[in-house]
């Protein structure tokens, strides 16, 4: 990349979604105003080449999109409304302006998607590898925050959509890389893993129902997830593997297989919490008419803060197996 500024103002959409937005890019900072009666929602991500992505399995249009749709997630959790969102970008010489560009056009396709203005960023250059940075702010409703730490004995434990299928599709992409060839069952597992769709409309569900949700994201698997809602609440979680809706059926691997990608596997991006018995049918309700599958996985107990899974005849306590980065390797 030659010229960092033309660089920048090539990337940088224009027009702006928001009403809200004061000062977007051009400044020394971008400015906002919060809507009245609501409260401020703020995560970051971080994606790091030979971590996170390779070109080998990802596409550049396909690691912006991924990036901004795991900071997306993060604020469907919380039942927020996606508003803005900020880059930061390390350039190694490997990386050539072209890609930079399909990078950016991920971000800003699934931006527009979301209704969510990029308002900002920095771009700097690096000996080491690709690293992408993205904060993105939204808000929820005063009293209507969806937190991990609600969750009550006697509870119902749900899941949307379906989990395992990025694992599953990662192991395709490790031995098959971009071009495959895959079939369409196969293909199927491999978009999952690529392209993720993060369930804000799920968590804006789930925040306007006026029933207590615990909620968290499925960004490290079932049993990690599971095991942050059970610590919070200070509660035990048991899940049924009978129940978790996924890729056991799939031909591609064997239902053990299958069933380790659906509690370990990790970055399928769906959302898992709990609710009253009384109100779960209520969700389910809403859910349909939505045309988003909502599943009872479990129950929620009095007892030490563990997740334990029942399978068929079996049971055994559930541990956090989620992506550890500073785990010795």
């Amino acid at each position: 990349m030659d010229d960092e500024f033309a660089f920048i103002d090539s990337v940088t959409p224009t027009g702006t979604k928001q009403e809200g937005l004061v000062v977007g890019i051009g400044d020394d900072a971008a400015m906002y105003q919060a809507t009245e009666g609501f409260n401020q929602v703020i995560c970051v991500d971080t994606m790091v080449e030979g971590i996170h992505f390779r070109k080998d399995t990802l596409t550049p249009y396909q690691i912006g999109r991924k990036v901004l749709a795991i900071n997306l997630s993060d604020i469907a959790a919380m039942g927020a409304i996606p508003r803005y969102f900020v880059v930061s970008i390390a350039v190694p010489s490997t990386w050539n302006e072209e890609e930079l560009q399909e990078i950016y056009r991920g971000m800003n396709e699934l931006a527009e998607r979301y209704n969510v203005d990029l308002i900002g960023g920095d771009t700097v250059s690096t000996n080491s590898a690709l690293v992408l940075t993205i904060t993105t702010t939204g808000e929820v409703e005063q009293g209507k925050m969806l937190l991990r730490s609600v969750a009550k004995p006697g509870d119902i434990v749900f899941l949307t959509g379906e989990v395992g299928g990025s694992a599953a599709g990662l192991d395709l992409l490790n031995k098959r890389g971009l071009e495959g060839p895959y079939t369409e069952e196969e293909m199927t597992l491999v978009k999952i893993h690529q392209e993720p769709k993060p369930q804000i409309e799920a968590g804006r569900i789930l925040a306007e129902i006026k029933e207590r949700v615990a909620l968290n994201d499925v960004s490290d698997g079932v049993a990690s997830e599971a095991n942050e809602l059970a610590t919070a609440s200070q509660v035990t979680i048991e899940i049924d593997a009978q129940c978790l809706p996924g890729q056991l059926t799939t031909s591609y691997k064997t239902r053990e297989q299958a069933l380790e990608w659906a509690l370990f596997g990790g970055e399928d991006f769906q959302l898992i919490g709990t609710t009253s018995e009384t109100a779960f049918p209520k969700l389910v309700q809403l859910f349909k008419e939505k045309g988003i599958r909502l599943t009872a996985i479990g129950k929620v107990y009095e007892g030490k803060p563990e997740v334990w899974l029942k399978d068929r005849n079996k049971k055994g306590k559930l541990d956090r197996k989620g992506y550890n980065h500073f785990q010795k390797r």
